[in-house]
């Protein structure tokens, strides 16, 4: 820690420890498709993925060929250094693959989230200028056609699995095959640590999303960050459900390549998630706080709904695993302390482990607010949930809490090589070699998110002693009351979706008297809280039956209990259906569209300050 001249607040800057191996290995290969291209020379499996009822593998070997052929078919269409190639997919071992191919022929990736509309992607084609979209599927090709005649640069379309009329990548890579290297090799030449790699699009929270581009060196210093930080290699399996078109994703998927671990996708089924967690066997899951949550909820319903012994015994087993926790950072394990423990996992403990496969030795989550409570949860279990921090601007990587060194409720400590700074007015300022470029054809833009050589995040924070990072909430979402008192909303709607009940929170409040919430019922968990109430399982009607609200209520009210009375919900409604990225709520990586559900929800947040809706309480 040292405090900079700038402002005198503190800043973060964390030593930098002796490189691994495959760092050396990538960064001496100074472009992306270097790396993944010598990536082919390893042994072991690359990629796993579960098809047709069963496991299939790709080696190393072979996933180098398959890039290698593909390259080179992209090469023969005549995509070249600087041509930008979108993909639309979601996630799977082809889109690694086509990841791969277009950074080895030259082109910079365009990734598009396979749930964005035909005018979302007509956005990301435009504005871009990609040449070639490669699809997933004939329903992600009908998008295309529907907007292709709005897209003046778009020259080519082909498919992942085969669609009618379409080239897919198989006849891509056939084309490949007839060539020689060479071609592939002189793009190579043309590419630098400064040539972009990638154009990654953000979410769009408060308009159009824009392009931030990021650079070969951008991500290569991202990836060097992040092994230094997470001790990855052979014989590690990364579990991959992430959006791909998220650059978290595809920092994870290049890591693996460069390190040597294997990749281990999902089935693409949202319903089969969890089972697909545990028969996947991971060492490293990588996800959102969604997740977490939903497995917490998980675990605690298999709980209550076995009776009052079972729910007295898996309290006693939680107790007992935090205070094994404790004990063992302390250094101080008790011989009945273990012997409690070791009773405590095998009727209990071991079971929420196995969710995740049973050999998980580390989680990692970002992207928005988790809960203490369900990290500590997790902990007592055996299962290290770890948060970090960074932005698509920064490439995914600023702050990391790690095995060695965390401190729950913060996003942790400065990656390497990078620095951290908390401005006058509390917003979380970032600097080194992973900060974008700029955004792509908005030079405005790009001069209000980079001042004097700092990238200004738009998040709040502050720094600990210890140099661990807290993020407080986004200087735009600041909720300001009548009494003129700061809230962030953020903190609190993440404590109160980790009710079982409940899926979305959305608190409001500015320049009113107090706060209030819609709130959405989980549709996963409706069915249960029907049950229990003896109310009819339609999430529509449970919303508007009292036995249901006041069941509400008092999860409300226990969440108040935790917050300054000005940070309480005094009045809440229930939603009779959930936040969706359809409805326009929520955006592709499931972040709430504030501005949007407040301008939809007008008349609904106004009518709560006139008597309408449920009184919360205060717990």
């Amino acid at each position: 820690m040292r405090s900079t001249p700038e402002t005198g607040k503190m800043s973060s800057h964390m030593p930098q420890p002796q490189l691994h191996q495959a760092i050396d290995h990538s960064l001496n290969a100074p472009t992306l498709g270097r790396m993944v291209l010598a990536s082919g020379a390893r042994t072991g499996v690359a990629i796993r993925f579960p098809r047709a009822g069963a496991w299939q593998e790709w080696t190393f070997a072979a996933f180098g060929e398959r890039v290698r052929r593909l390259a080179l078919g992209l090469v023969d269409l005549g995509i070249g250094p600087g041509d930008r190639v979108a993909v639309l997919a979601q996630t799977r071992p082809e889109w690694t693959l086509v990841d791969a191919a277009i950074l080895a022929a030259g082109g910079v990736v365009v990734p598009i989230y396979h749930t964005n509309s035909p005018d979302e992607c007509r956005h990301v084609l435009a504005d871009s200028g990609a040449r070639l979209v490669l699809c997933e599927d004939a329903g992600q090709l009908a998008k295309i056609a529907a907007v292709r005649d709005r897209c003046p640069d778009l020259e080519h379309v082909a498919t992942i699995e085969p669609a009618d009329g379409a080239e897919t990548i198989d006849d891509l890579a056939a084309r490949g095959a007839a060539r020689g290297g060479a071609a592939r090799d002189e793009r190579q030449a043309e590419v630098s640590a400064d040539t972009p790699a990638t154009i990654v699009y953000t979410s769009g929270t408060t308009g159009p999303p824009k392009g931030c581009v990021l650079t070969h060196g951008n991500l290569l210093a991202t990836m060097s960050m992040y092994e230094r930080r997470v001790h990855l290699g052979p014989g590690h399996v990364i579990f991959m459900f992430l959006p791909l078109a998220h650059v978290l994703a595809r920092i994870v998927q290049m890591v693996s390549l460069d390190v040597g671990a294997t990749l281990a996708f999902w089935s693409g089924d949202t319903a089969r998630l969890i089972d697909d967690v545990a028969a996947a066997r991971p060492t490293h899951v990588p996800s959102v706080p969604r997740v977490f949550e939903k497995i917490h909820t998980k675990a605690l319903a298999k709980a209550s709904e076995g009776g009052k012994a079972k729910a007295r015994i898996f309290a006693w087993a939680l107790r007992t695993g935090r205070a094994m926790r404790r004990a063992e950072r302390a250094g101080r394990v008790s011989p009945l302390l273990r012997a409690r423990h070791r009773l405590a996992d095998r009727l209990v403990l071991s079971n929420v482990r196995d969710l995740f496969g049973g050999r998980l030795e580390l989680a990692l989550t970002g992207a928005a607010p988790i809960s203490s409570e369900v990290l500590e949860f997790f902990d007592a279990c055996g299962v290290l949930v770890l948060e970090g921090y960074g932005l698509t601007e920064s490439c995914a990587a600023a702050t990391l809490n790690t095995r060695e060194a965390f401190r729950f409720g913060t996003v942790g400590r400065a990656l390497p090589d990078t620095e951290v700074r908390i401005a006058d007015d509390g917003e979380v300022l970032l600097r080194g070699g992973h900060v974008f470029s700029g955004y792509w054809g908005q030079p405005e833009a790009t001069a209000e998110a980079i001042r004097d050589g700092w990238l200004h995040t738009g998040d709040l924070g502050s720094l600990d002693a210890d140099g661990f990072l807290r993020i407080t909430g986004r200087k735009k979402e600041l909720i300001i009351t009548s009494s003129g008192k700061n809230v962030s909303p953020a903190n609190l709607e993440a404590a109160l979706r980790d009710s079982r009940w409940l899926s979305q929170a959305v608190v409001y409040g500015d320049r009113r008297p107090y706060l209030v919430a819609l709130v959405t019922l989980d549709p996963d968990e409706a069915p249960a809280l029907a049950a229990e109430l003896g109310v009819a399982a339609d999430v529509g009607a449970m919303a508007a039956d009292p036995q249901v609200q006041r069941t509400i209520a008092a999860e409300i009210a226990a969440v108040n209990a935790h917050f300054a009375r000005i940070e309480q919900v005094k009045r809440f409604e229930i939603l009779p259906h959930d936040l969706t990225q359809e409805r326009g709520d929520l955006t592709p990586t499931q972040k709430l569209r504030r501005n949007v559900v407040y301008e939809r929800y007008a008349d609904r947040f106004a009518a709560l300050y006139e008597g309408a809706g449920v009184d919360a309480g205060s717990g």
